[in-house]
């Protein structure tokens, strides 16, 4: 069972992709809902949200475009808790070829380390625009927005993405 479930439908144009719900979110039932987590507020900043939205809000994000899952449904905490076996890069693919996105932006480099090395067979991983596509599909690859990832923290590539989604979204 999916310690958090899905926010996808065909509308969606970028599908914003975790590693697996941290513990405040497993905790209250919502997307990124730790306490120290930019998701919200970047969405906002950069214009995707016409408001500063709380993690209660998240089924909002559809009438704009966004749809939410993650690389491991199964389990949460922190990236460092997590283990390989509760990925599946398969399910998100499948997400893909049913939802149509035009964008799948990962919200850190774990979840992006782990479906490019098993769809591209690439490890490595910078931030921004991927030169890989799914299709019409572009990948982008965001810094994390959890608290515990601040040291990471460059919020223009967040700016970049909503640039390339609202392109997108024409």
């Amino acid at each position: 069972m999916a310690v958090l479930p899905d926010l996808l439908d065909t509308s969606v144009v970028t599908v914003f992709c975790g590693s697996a719900a941290g513990a405040a979110s497993a905790r209250r039932g919502l997307p990124y809902a730790g306490p120290g987590n930019k998701f919200w507020p970047m969405l906002h900043e950069t214009g995707l949200t016409p408001r500063l939205f709380a993690p209660d809000d998240y089924r909002e994000l559809l009438a704009h475009g966004i749809g939410l899952t993650d690389v491991n449904k199964t389990q949460s905490g922190a990236d460092s808790d997590l283990t390989p076996d509760g990925d599946d890069v398969a399910a998100v693919l499948a997400k893909i070829e049913r939802y149509k996105p035009k964008l799948l932006a990962f919200t850190a480099k774990r979840p992006a380390r782990v479906f490019m090395k098993s769809v591209f067979g690439r490890g490595t991983i910078d931030y921004g625009l991927q030169p890989e596509q799914i299709g019409s599909m572009a990948i982008f690859v965001l810094p994390s927005s959890s608290g515990l990832a601040i040291r990471w923290w460059e919020p223009e590539w967040w700016h970049g993405a909503a640039a390339l989604h609202r392109k997108l979204a024409r």
